[in-house]
């Protein structure tokens, strides 16, 4: 089965690096046109933009701090500038914060991560919103977590925000439904990427994740991708209001395969 996205205009946050620039080729493999949503590392996104336009894609990069109405506001201003509108929203910008325990951890961290994962996927799905509804049409996809439903000590931040956009996401998912507009999230498990590298790159530590994961093995930003592409396409058509949690079977809790 051949998915296509030809014509469709798509802009992903984050999307320069790791999963988010994984996505941003899988999209554009498909067809879609792909605005690249960066704020640091530049010149990831323009390489990216460069070898898309080089197989006669569309795209452009865009830098914007997400966690900033007003810069998100801009960022959807320059997308109508080039595209007149847009299709597809992928609220992949996110940060873990640093580790610690909530009776220690400082607040302008805590905040921060929350600024970024929580309410910058807000800010941008708004503005997304405003133009999926009054078009009829579109698809928003958020990058949330497997932490959405499991706990992770030192990261109270990271876990309150996907949690939050699980909710946030149904919720969205309820309003635009009526207007053909759908909402939905994936939440990736561990992902091999340079962001996680200390972890996978010790064994001892390496080991103890891949106890984690049933299929004995890490994710790779393209099993994110590839899902992501299926479920904003046409074949996706009637999912709405979930989250996907694509993790190798984390949130299956292996642990329990030995007995209660």
């Amino acid at each position: 089965m051949e998915i296509s996205l030809k014509g469709r205009r798509a802009l992903v946050t984050g999307g320069n690096t790791g999963i988010g620039a994984a996505v941003v080729k899988a999209l554009a493999s498909a067809g879609a046109k792909v605005a690249i949503n960066y704020l640091n590392h530049k010149k990831e996104a323009e390489d990216l933009v460069s070898k898309i336009k080089a197989k006669q894609g569309d795209a452009f990069a865009i830098r914007a701090d997400v966690s900033q109405p007003d810069a998100v506001a801009d960022m959807f201003k320059k997308v109508d500038q080039n595209w007149n509108g847009i299709d597809i929203l992928v609220n992949n910008a996110g940060i873990d914060g640093k580790r610690a325990f909530s009776w220690e951890t400082d607040i302008n961290v805590w905040k921060k991560v929350i600024e970024v994962n929580l309410l910058g996927a807000f800010y941008t799905a708004r503005q997304a919103l405003k133009r999926m509804i009054s078009q009829k049409s579109g698809v928003i996809l958020n990058m949330s977590s497997v932490h959405e439903i499991i706990a992770w000590s030192g990261y109270s931040a990271y876990t309150a925000s996907k949690a939050g956009l699980g909710m946030m996401t149904r919720t969205m998912a309820q309003e635009a439904a009526p207007f053909g507009v759908r909402v939905l999230a994936i939440g990736p498990g561990a992902i091999k990427t340079p962001i996680n590298k200390t972890v996978w790159d010790n064994p001892e530590s390496y080991q103890d994740l891949i106890e984690k994961i049933p299929l004995n093995r890490l994710g790779k930003p393209e099993d994110i991708a590839r899902i992501v592409v299926v479920v904003v396409s046409d074949i996706g058509a009637y999912a709405t209001g979930r989250t996907f949690y694509i993790d190798g079977g984390m949130t299956d809790y292996p642990d329990f395969a030995r007995g209660g």
